[in-house]
Formats: structure tokens, C-alpha cells, sequence
């Protein structure tokens, strides 16, 4: 396989695309919104910085190539022909997975198997279930698409963050809502129920211009490929700029307190944010220009019964309504009701995220 160009396609949460999308063009790509993420064509070196780069991604897919099978004995005979070797090693574990959709080929299973035996024999290559590298075998139309997860674990695992509170919100998530809020780096942010810190970290992170992929490995470095050298130039050119901010959050917690300041050490942004034990009803506003609040409270779904936490929402309202004048309120919930309650002038809600098993929606208002 050459250096020619190539569909990468960049996953998305569901329902994030389209800010996802406005990452890719910021970075000088052009994607094609596509359901469950964005194309975007480019060589190797482009998956490399949308690995290191992308905020609103949770893996980066190289397709690789293809063929046409009609049945399983064309599969294993193209399989075999396929240059493997050419992004492969014989040395490490692969595994595969197989999705079979409107194909005379329709059994998943059987053509994984295929695939497996291919490479397994005319590579060497062992398989494995905890295989470092993926080859992601779509097979529709009787058209045969490889890909590659050049990512591994998840691009929300920054690698940074160890401590976690519960129902958190992924990093990829939290920097995408804070896009849809129009966040730049350069206005305040503040979490009123921060958790592990999640929203404050991503928006230090955004506007000290940080790669949010700087602390982790990615599956892509075990490639036959993969050119370390011109890696660590990639990582090497990024030059963090001074924030504005600031950058802070509170929780009625001491323990998830304790823990974003543990994280925000890990992540190297301590200097940039603040964290403090707060009730929201003694939550005051900052010393400084209007920004952006985001919250992401209890929703009920995980906590027992939602009767309370309209009480919550309604006196959380009064407080940014009393107290935030001039800045612009976002909320993550699945609850439309719990957000009504708040009392607060909600523009039309963002699209249906899926979070967890829950469909949720960020809901934002104007400048107080």
C-alpha cells in the first residue's frame, strides 16, 4: 500500500457528528457527514494527527482496500491475495471482525473465519481476542471494505485521566457540547456539578491548544508503517498557547474535588484551572467577563426516583438567573422536563446523543 490517499473514516457518538465534522474542517480536512461519524480522505500521516488531534472522535478507521466475493471460497481466495503484509507484522496478534449486510455472503461468523485463516496464513500473523490491531472486515452489496482501527481503547481514554466519578461524561462528549456552545478558547468556562472535571479539563485542554492524544499510545504504532520518527515531529510541532480562561469547577463533593485536581495534574493543566468544594445554592459568579456555564446534573436514571431533582433544577436556574447575567447556560440531561424546570430561557435543544444506554441532548440558552 502506498502513500496515496485513502478513506479514514473518523467515529463518531451518535448524534455528534456534525460538530465533529466542524473539527475535521478546523484541522483542514473535508469531511462528508456520514450516520455514526465522518469520511475525510488523506495518507497515513492524516491518520496519525486525527488520532493525536481529533477531540469529538472515539476511533479513526483507515480503509484499506477491497474486493468483490459472491461466496465464502471467493472471499478466502481474494483474502489471501490481499497485501497484508504491507501494514501488517507477522510478529503481532491480529484479530478480526466481520459485519455482513444485503450480501449473498450473510453469516458474520463464517467470513471472520475466512479472514482470519487468510492472513494467518499467508502472514503468520497469531490471533488473539486481546489483539492490539483490528481488521474490520464490511461486506454489503457483495462489496468486500477492510479497514484498520488504527486507535485501540477509545480516544475518549485520553490517558491522562485516572480518577473517575460516577456517570461520567466522556471527554469526547464534553468537548463536543462545548463546541455546540460556541466555545473557542478564549471565554470562561465553568462547571457548577464537575464530577472527575471532565468539561473544565477538555476546555483547558482546548485553549491551551494541547493535542488531546498527547499522553496515550494508539494501535497504529504497531504497524508495519508506522514511521516513529515522523511521529514525534507531529507531536513535536504542537506549541500550547497561553490561556485565557479561567477555567473552574465546583462540586458539593470534596472526593470528586480531590479527584479533578489529582486529574488535572496528571493532564498537565493545573496552573490553567480551578476546583472548589460548592452547594450550587451558595455558587457565585466568577471575577470576571461572562463566559460559559455547563453542567451535566443528575438525571434520575441512575440515581432512583427524579422526584428531588426538580426541586435541584428549579433552584439551580434561580442561581444562574440571579446571579450570571450576561452568560450563556448549558445543560446535558435526558429529562426535557428537568430542564423546563430550571425556569431558564432554553433555545431549541441539540440533537439526541447516546450516552450510556440514555439519549440525551445538550440544551443552551443566550447571554442571560
Amino acid at each position: 500500500m502506498d502513500n496515496s490517499d485513502f478513506d479514514i473514516f473518523l467515529v463518531a457518538t451518535p448524534g455528534l457528528e456534525a460538530p465533529l465534522a466542524a473539527e475535521a474542517v478546523a484541522l483542514g480536512w473535508t469531511p462528508v457527514v456520514q450516520p455514526g461519524g465522518v469520511t475525510i480522505r488523506g495518507g497515513w500521516p492524516d491518520v496519525w494527527r486525527a488520532n493525536l488531534h481529533l477531540r469529538g472522535a472515539t476511533r479513526v478507521l483507515a480503509r484499506i482496500g477491497g474486493f468483490r466475493a459472491m461466496h465464502l471460497a471467493q472471499l478466502d481466495k481474494r483474502s489471501r491475495k490481499f497485501p497484508w503484509a504491507d501494514l501488517l507484522r507477522p510478529d503481532l496478534a491480529i484479530k478480526v471482525d466481520s459485519v455482513c449486510r444485503a450480501s449473498k455472503i450473510y453469516h458474520a461468523g463464517a467470513a471472520t473465519q475466512r479472514i482470519e485463516r487468510a492472513i494467518t496464513e499467508e502472514l503468520g500473523a497469531p490471533l488473539a481476542d486481546d489483539a492490539k490491531i483490528t481488521v474490520k472486515a464490511r461486506i454489503e452489496d457483495d462489496l468486500v471494505t477492510f479497514s484498520i482501527d488504527t486507535t485501540g481503547e477509545s480516544l475518549h481514554k485520553r490517558g491522562h485521566k485516572e480518577a473517575v466519578a460516577k456517570a461520567p461524561m466522556r471527554e469526547t462528549m464534553a468537548a463536543m457540547f462545548l463546541a455546540q456552545m460556541g466555545f473557542d478558547g478564549s471565554q470562561p468556562v465553568l462547571d457548577a456539578m464537575c464530577g472527575s472535571g471532565t468539561f473544565v479539563l477538555e476546555a483547558a485542554d482546548m485553549a491551551l491548544g494541547l493535542a488531546p492524544g498527547r499522553s496515550r499510545s494508539f494501535a497504529f504504532q504497531q504497524l508495519a508503517n508506522y514511521d516513529e520518527a515522523a511521529f514525534a515531529r507531529l507531536k513535536a510541532a504542537v506549541h500550547p498557547r497561553a490561556a485565557s480562561g479561567p477555567f473552574i469547577g465546583s462540586d458539593r463533593d470534596p472526593g470528586a474535588i480531590r479527584m479533578s485536581l489529582a486529574n488535572a495534574a496528571r493532564a498537565g493543566v493545573s496552573d490553567a484551572v480551578q476546583f472548589q468544594p460548592c452547594q450550587i445554592a451558595d455558587l457565585q459568579r466568577p471575577d470576571c467577563a461572562p463566559g460559559i456555564v455547563i453542567v451535566n446534573p443528575p438525571y434520575g436514571a441512575r440515581i432512583g426516583g427524579k422526584g428531588p431533582l426538580f426541586g435541584l433544577h428549579a433552584r439551580m436556574g434561580e442561581v444562574f438567573r440571579s446571579r450570571f447575567r450576561g452568560w450563556r447556560i448549558g445543560i446535558v440531561t435526558s429529562e426535557a422536563g428537568l430542564a423546563k424546570a430550571t425556569g431558564l430561557p432554553w433555545q431549541a435543544p441539540g440533537p439526541i446523543v447516546a450516552h450510556g444506554g440514555l439519549k440525551v441532548r445538550l440544551w443552551q440558552t443566550g447571554p442571560l
